[in-house]
């Protein structure tokens, strides 16, 4: 693994991996529901103010959803690329993958709390909404999010590699 390139832009242990998945989340909830409550409820200050105030109430289900996800979407990786396959494609698949399990859930509970109640509103407008979520969240996480996440362990790798080798 060390010999990978792309380790360095990989977490190491259990405490990389949270820095990961707070720095994608922060950035994923504060792009991705202001711009999808804006194509639901159209764009103003009062919309986004509003979507601010819900994001308490976002981002430990993103958390949620990130960690229930994790496996599932490593083992559709896991289906769809082969071993020798690049580090590029398997994260862009795993992406694809945790993307897609993660937006289906996050569909329904993000409508439910917009909407400030449990109903069956995001179950009948599931189809209408989820392509479109889908496909914005795929963007903000390939374009975005996982880019500046992994050059945050990059530069963490960088340091705390430099300072072990200063201490050999």
């Amino acid at each position: 693994m060390e010999n990978n390139p792309f380790y360095m832009r990989l977490p190491r242990n259990g405490k990389e991996f949270f820095l990961f998945m707070v720095v994608i989340s922060l950035i994923s909830v504060n792009i991705i529901a202001p711009v999808i409550t804006f194509y639901e409820a159209g764009v103003s200050w009062d919309v986004y103010i509003g979507v601010l105030q819900k994001l308490i109430l976002i981002w430990p289900c993103v958390v949620a959803t990130v960690l229930i996800t994790y496996k599932p979407a490593g083992f559709l990786t896991s289906k769809i690329t082969q071993q020798g396959d690049g580090f590029r494609s398997c994260i862009t698949i795993n992406i694809l993958c945790t993307v897609f399990l993660m937006s289906i859930i996050l569909t329904i509970i993000g409508a439910m709390i917009g909407n400030g109640c449990i109903s069956s509103e995001p179950f009948e407008m599931f189809l209408y909404r989820w392509p479109r979520n889908f496909g914005i969240s795929l963007g903000v996480e390939l374009l975005i999010a996982q880019p500046i996440a992994r050059e945050v362990l990059h530069r963490l790798h960088l340091k705390t590699d430099s300072g072990k080798a200063e201490a050999a």
